[in-house]
């Protein structure tokens, strides 16, 4: 049997560490497309390098490179790489709701695919998990570890801006990890008022203060030059890429390799067109694309 994987959006880490577990037992012909659907596209699929993958399993990143690849849309490269894999039996396809939109063309259109949630944003739909959340979330905690005791002591406020694309997950869950004294994550919780009492509180009380921000929602330096204009010390920061390369939690691993685990069952039962979904107890299970 011949399997191809993929990658395609963002980088998450526990990619490389789902790779290893699906590949390291597994016996047969497993083969990569370089860059995700840019890879099918352009015919850049090769055969996948285990030693490779297990030097990166606990690793961030993605030892087979990842890419946002919008022509996939377009008719004539669709069709483009629905050609040049035709002689696989499974594609297994890792990604957001984009990916498993690709995924599920692709099975439409006669190739057996397999979809599997991996974006930092865990945004995919009916999963409440998706390989890389976990580890974006530590990321971004610890480096509110590291900066709020400058912060505390010269009794400043950090504006620290967190990514999420279109969705607050990431937001929400760090600002209730480190007990964040505001959240902005839509336009209308920029209430400089509100935000100035809450800050100017904590300066009475010798303490700084900790803003968190969703990216997207407002330049997070004019929000800082707003606060400053009212009186208020703000410092900004965002986190940034640093939550897609930091080190897969234990917990994210753990996620990666039922993930991988997941796949492997439906491929000993011959089952494609599925996309492997968590549900809010973090138990898997499998539904139709």
């Amino acid at each position: 049997m011949k399997i191809l994987v993929l990658c395609s959006g963002g980088d998450a880490p526990g990619m490389n560490r789902f790779l290893y577990t699906f590949s390291r037992k597994n016996k047969n012909q497993i083969y990569y497309a370089k860059a995700g659907f840019k890879g099918l596209v352009e015919n850049e699929i090769f055969a996948l390098d285990k030693k490779a993958v297990e030097k990166s399993k606990n690793e961030a990143g993605c030892v087979i490179f990842s890419s946002r690849y919008p022509q996939f849309k377009e008719e004539k490269y669709f069709k483009k790489a629905v050609k040049n894999i035709q002689d696989f039996d499974l594609v297994v396809i890792m990604g957001g709701n984009g990916s498993e939109k690709g995924a599920k063309e692709l099975f439409e259109n006669g190739i057996n695919t397999i979809f599997v949630p991996a974006t930092i944003d865990n945004d995919v739909i009916n999963s409440s998990y998706s390989i890389g959340f976990d580890t974006a979330v530590s990321q971004c905690v610890y480096t509110v570890q590291n900066t709020m005791p400058s912060i505390r002591a010269f009794r400043q406020a950090l504006l620290l801006e967190v990514m999420g694309n279109e969705t607050a997950f990431i937001a929400e869950r760090v600002a209730k990890e480190v007990q964040a004294d505001y959240l902005i994550k839509e336009k209308d919780d920029i209430a400089f008022t509100k935000i100035s009492k809450i800050v100017k509180e904590n300066y009475r009380n010798d303490k700084g203060a900790l803003i968190i921000v969703k990216e997207k929602v407002k330049n997070v330096f004019q929000i800082e030059k707003e606060l400053r204009e009212k009186g208020i010390d703000a410092r900004s920061q965002i986190v940034g890429r640093l939550q897609r390369g930091g080190k897969p939690t234990k917990f994210e691993i753990e996620m990666a390799d039922k993930f991988a685990k997941s796949v492997l069952l439906l491929l000993k039962e011959k089952i494609a067109g599925k996309r492997i979904l968590v549900d809010e107890s973090n138990n898997f299970c499998v539904k139709d694309l």
